[in-house]
């Protein structure tokens, strides 16, 4: 399982990865020739139009001036012309690279073009060459009849998403240093992508269309990899990413009336810190050795992490020298996230023979505040009034009369800690209007690129979700080639195959970062939609994970852990000389068989432990608050998995690690969670805590194995209620007022179908002379 003793991994999480390595992603290693293609394009036509001088050189107006010509070349009906205009114009959206003496310059004229070509209308003209191209039937009937497809098969539209993807990507992310023109130019394309102007449909929709389509088989030519980068782009463009996640989160509760929040996660997880993992077997055993003693003492000299803040462990017993899980986990397994400082003070403190200390000390403090739901308050006071007075009073948390004051005090703390989330006030206004839907009219929905998306996306949601772990599916480097799977390699595999060795190793490297950069979007968009969703509203929300939970997106995930994760984090299938912007500026050295082998100097792969986080975040998402779902966790036999997912020292995934393995420790069983004590302290140590969860101990009135079905269907058919409510509205519905004049109803202009006079005599005598009329109903309704 590798080495245990792996390094703090400096990762920072975000929205994304640092813009030239974002940029860089957009090319596989085999599309690199056409970058040369590209400028040779662009320079035969300049030259031809711009006597002896560089793009560099121009002005402002003289830039503006040639764009507009090539825009009206890309109009030309023939279509290698078009092709070589669009290149043209994809060599100014890669930066000129030829009058570029390094990267950083690369970086700025690709901005700077972004910037001119969008405002001069490229991005519209780039989407209708795009509809036409999804739409080329010849295109997609040769490709299906084709034994291999390689890159030459979407040379058009690759061409056109990396148009697409630099101008997105360039304008979407902000610096310091632009102009007030580009902030004014940035909002004005957020509100084009977001709201239909054109289209019935928001551009993202059209993206999905062309994923769905892609793994039904009709369009096996479709560059997958370039569709869900633009997509991922374009929806953190439009939606928003982390940071304007938070304060909309914020906002939304100031307008609800709520509280604030009582801390800021993303703050909260920037100042977590890794913890030690679990030591597994070879190292245990070795541990073993060196240990002196006999066995029978271990309980004496054993020291837990409750043990270092001072406070006795009142369920500690004999039985403690009982091995843990199969020795995964020993004492020097995952330690606290103790201030070394701190630490160091306290160990000294602690000779062989201990003052006995009546005081009880605890670290500084737990990360997180601890929340208490208005459900627990509820189950707490009907446990207590059950016990002490023999009767319930239903949901009323306020009337004590009759309860010890101890209990008086528990409440007043649990009332204290109450958290009333964005989601519990949505059900509620739900469900008002579920029950009152005369009285309380029309909701007033806000028109938000959220709300946009969802009511575009709603009627083909679950094609979508499934299309897309479909491809992750593929792209999951645990998964086996089948011949059913879908071939996600088309925009990666040249037409000539590799012939030498370097060759082979070259693609072989190019195919594995091709499918981690697919892992990466599809885990980054997911998690996108499901956090937007989720704060738009919770119905949108769970529609979604539903579909997800059908496509079997948990075992999915699990299947995708359950590899050596650290030798995934630390892959390193890239070649950085290769890569964009700096293959363009420098001379390639000669690659290799052990350069390539070697590969870069970076500890860890920043896209696969993302990825990793994203999937993990994914899964806490899907089984939060579900047991139905955490029981699939404990079926699919996840905790082994989950645990050695903690051998890689970073907070982050760590955490979204331990709040995975902390919803099902109730269902392991005693023996797992005796046997797994330091799991169970990092759980106690770094995870939220809810004041009267049961968690660790199996207690929980809502662990019934009897009503997960119940659940799913309950919460199935209020999504449905919601959606038929909000999205669908029809014309007769049964609160529409009833027109009872005979002369308005046979006054009213009816649309007939344009050929219905010529077959009136027909429906005459069917519909009118051959139906008999039962004049005596009519007495029955006097």
């Amino acid at each position: 399982q590798g080495s245990v003793d792996c390094p703090n991994l400096e990762f920072e999480y975000g929205d994304a990865d640092g813009h030239g390595a974002e940029l860089a992603e957009l090319y596989s290693y085999t599309e690199e020739p056409e970058l040369s293609t590209n400028r040779r394009c662009f320079e035969e036509d300049f030259h031809a139009q711009v006597q002896g001088r560089r793009w560099l050189e121009l002005d402002g107006a003289q830039q503006k001036a040639y764009v507009m010509r090539l825009l009206d070349g890309l109009e030309v009906v023939n279509r290698d012309k078009r092709l070589k205009v669009a290149r043209a114009i994809l060599y100014l959206a890669q930066g000129v690279f030829g009058d570029c003496d390094n990267e950083g310059d690369v970086l700025h004229w690709s901005r700077h073009n972004s910037f001119l070509l969008y405002q001069l209308g490229t991005f519209t003209a780039s989407l209708e060459l795009l509809n036409m191209e999804i739409d080329n039937s010849q295109a997609c009937s040769s490709a299906l009849r084709k034994p291999a497809i390689s890159l030459a098969d979407s040379t058009e539209l690759r061409v056109l998403l990396s148009v697409m993807y630099l101008m997105v990507e360039n304008i979407r992310v902000e610096q310091e240093a632009d102009p007030p023109e580009w902030k004014t130019c940035r909002e004005t394309f957020r509100m084009e992508l977001s709201f239909p102007v054109h289209t019935e449909e928001p551009f993202a929709l059209l993206l999905f269309t062309m994923v769905t389509k892609f793994c039904s088989g009709h369009a096996p030519h479709f560059p997958m990899k370039k569709v869900l980068l633009l997509l991922w782009k374009v929806l953190l463009f439009t939606l928003g990413g982390f940071e304007a996640l938070q304060a909309m989160k914020v906002r939304k509760r100031e307008e609800l009336g709520l509280p604030p929040l009582p801390e800021d996660s993303i703050q909260v997880m920037h100042s977590m810190r890794a913890a030690s993992p679990p030591t597994y077997s070879i190292e245990l055993m070795e541990q073993q050795q060196q240990k002196r003693g006999h066995r029978s003492r271990r309980p004496l000299v054993k020291q837990d992490s409750l043990d270092i803040y001072n406070e006795r462990d009142p369920f500690k017993n004999d039985e403690a020298g009982v091995d843990e899980e199969d020795n995964d986990d020993v004492d020097s397994g995952i330690e606290g996230e103790l201030d070394l400082m701190e630490r160091d003070a306290i160990i000294p403190a602690m000779p062989a023979q201990r003052p006995p200390i009546e005081r009880v000390s605890f670290p500084k403090g737990l990360p997180w505040a601890p929340k208490v739901r208005q459900k627990d308050i509820e189950h707490f006071l009907e446990a207590s009034r059950n016990k002490f007075i023999g009767f319930t009073l239903g949901q009323d948390t306020e009337t004590l009369i009759g309860l010890p004051r101890p209990i008086h005090e528990s409440v007043k703390t649990l009332k204290q800690h109450k958290y009333v989330s964005i989601s519990d006030v949505q059900i509620k206004n739900e469900e008002e209007l579920e029950k009152c839907p005369m009285s309380l009219g029309e909701e007033e929905v806000q028109e938000t690129p959220c709300e946009i998306l969802y009511r575009a996306m709603l009627y083909n949601l679950p094609q979508y979700m499934i299309a897309l772990l479909k491809i992750l599916l593929a792209a999951a480097p645990t998964s086996k080639a089948k011949t059913d799977s879908i071939n996600i390699l088309a925009d990666v595999l040249p037409e000539e195959m590799p012939i030498t060795v370097l060759q082979s190793m070259k693609l072989g490297i190019d195919v594995n970062r091709h499918k981690e950069i697919i892992v990466k979007s599809i885990s980054a968009l997911l998690l996108l939609l499901l956090k937007h969703f989720k704060l738009n509203h919770i119905y949108q929300f769970e529609y979604v994970s539903q579909h997800l939970v059908f496509a079997n997106c948990i075992p999915l995930i699990l299947k995708f852990f359950n590899q050596n994760i650290m030798s995934y984090i630390t892959a390193k299938n890239s070649i950085s000389v290769l890569d964009y912007p700096h293959c363009t500026v420098y001379d390639l050295p000669e690659l290799t068989a052990e350069s390539l082998e070697a590969g870069d100097n970076n500890q860890f792969c920043w896209r696969n432990l993302f990825s990793c986080i994203n999937l993990l975040r994914i899964l806490n998402k899907l089984t939060k608050w579900k047991h139905s779902r955490t029981m699939m966790l404990v079926v699919f036999k996840s905790a082994p998995i989950l645990k050695r997912a903690l051998k890689v020292k970073q907070a982050m995934m760590q955490l979204y690690v331990l709040k995975l393995l902390k919803i099902q420790t109730k269902y392991l069983g005693r023996q797992w969670r005796k046997s797994n004590m330091k799991t169970m302290s990092a759980i106690y140590q770094k995870v939220r805590h809810r004041m009267n969860d049961d968690w660790a101990y199996g207690n929980d009135i809502d662990a019934r194995p009897w009503d997960f079905q119940a659940e799913e269907c309950t919460l199935r058919a209020n999504i449905e209620a919601f959606n038929s409510r909000r999205y669908d509205k029809p014309q007769d519905s049964e609160f529409a007022p009833v027109d009872n004049c005979l002369q308005s109803v046979l006054g009213q202009r009816l649309e007939l179908p344009e050929d219905f006079h010529y077959s009136y005599e027909l429906w005459l005598e069917r519909e009118v002379f051959s139906q008999p009329i039962r004049w005596e109903e009519l007495l029955h309704y006097q």
